[in-house]
């Protein structure tokens, strides 16, 4: 076969530019109308600083996390609390054990409770139409954060990484790690899902597929095991234990004869658990990537393990969170974005913020104001 010499995607990562001068819904407003967009407009919405009183200081800010079960989320946890007290507001930070029916619970308890604001990281966004709709009559505002709240007009913005980009930079860097580690092609990859319950997980696969489809179509890359939908590769729950037995049994499976070159992971501990999966069964590390950053990831990132990550810092979102908060509370309603997504009922605005590659070539640059991951890079 004629060999393919793989061609960087030049990454192109501007921050989303925010107003915060008399720009989005009225809450009685929010999720009156949609329009055809699903994807990005080219005007903002707008309205006068009458239509939002704002709340007093120190209001009562509810936020609702999904499970603390990786570090990202641990961090989203610490940082909402630490920095929502620092500036001035009662904070109530809750996380539901991947459990809906906890997570609604949860924001009914935030509701009544007199939280002006309601930050949520969903469980599954598709589930929690019915108590988002008893805040927004309640006059609450909610914000979702890292993930779409689906099937709702009881959602005024979400705040996150652009999620469909993310999957684009986890296959470039997957296609970039097999040419520098594994010479030209062809190339036996596999390739995982997140948990279908999260709105990002299929579309970091869709990103993905994107930019991995045409090198499947030429020959350049094979998918041994013939599995390249998402369903057939998601993992419930982000569950790095299933992610393993997964990569387990593709491994006995079809690579008894062969060895695996590449596997695209969505996340740092899927892409730890297959390349200890690979290793258990005498494989060379394949090229793999992830998301993240987490601390474990980064450490093996730097000793040449795992081949990249992606970093989305918690520490941005968190701050792009608490600017709304502020908005709102200062009467200036929800800030001006030219980004929207289809939930299925509304176009919500999106804070989209710009994802960044880490490999070890550029890690120490990423992290350059990232003290305490900057320390891993010894």
């Amino acid at each position: 076969m004629k060999k393919r010499t793989l061609l960087s995607m030049a990454m192109v990562a501007t921050m989303m530019a925010t107003t915060f001068a008399g720009c989005g819904e009225s809450r009685e407003g929010a999720g009156d109308a949609a329009s055809d967009t699903t994807t990005a407009t080219s005007e903002t919405t707008e309205a006068t600083t009458s239509e939002f009183p704002g709340f007093e200081e120190g209001a009562t800010i509810g936020v609702s996390l999904p499970w603390l079960g990786t570090q990202n989320w641990k961090e989203a946890e610490e940082m909402f609390t630490e920095q929502l007290t620092a500036a001035g507001y009662n904070p109530i930070v809750q996380a539901a054990d991947q459990k809906v029916t906890q997570q609604q619970q949860q924001i009914e308890s935030m509701i009544e409770n007199g939280a002006k604001v309601i930050v949520v990281g969903p469980v599954d966004g598709s589930q929690l139409g019915s108590v988002l709709e008893q805040a927004k009559e309640a006059g609450v505002y909610v914000i979702g954060y890292d993930r779409l709240l689906e099937n709702t007009s009881g959602v005024d913005g979400v705040v996150q990484f652009g999620s469909v980009k993310t999957g684009e930079l986890q296959a470039q860097a997957l296609l970039d790690g097999l040419q520098e580690w594994k010479g030209d092609g062809p190339y036996n990859i596999e390739l995982f899902g997140g948990g279908p319950a999260d709105p990002n997980a299929p579309n970091f696969f869709t990103g993905a597929m994107s930019v991995l489809q045409p090198y499947i179509d030429d020959g350049t890359l094979t998918v041994v095991s013939g599995q390249t939908d998402f369903t057939e590769c998601a993992t419930v729950d982000w569950d790095n234990s299933k992610a393993q037995s997964r990569m387990d049994t593709l491994l006995s499976g079809f690579y008894s004869d062969k060895e695996i070159d590449g596997v695209l992971c969505p996340n740092d501990g899927i892409a730890r658990a297959c390349i200890t999966a690979c290793e258990n069964a005498g494989q060379e590390i394949p090229v793999v990537s992830g998301l993240d950053a987490e601390n474990e990831s980064v450490e093996w990132v730097w000793a040449g393990k795992q081949y990249s990550t992606v970093a989305k810092p918690t520490e941005d979102l968190v701050a792009q969170t608490i600017e709304i908060i502020d908005s709102l509370q200062a009467g200036n309603g929800m800030p001006a974005t030219d980004v929207t997504a289809d939930n299925g009922v509304i176009d919500v605005p999106i804070y989209e913020l710009p994802p960044v590659v880490v490999t070890k070539d550029n890690a120490k640059e990423v992290f350059a104001n990232d003290p305490s991951r900057l320390e891993l890079l010894n």
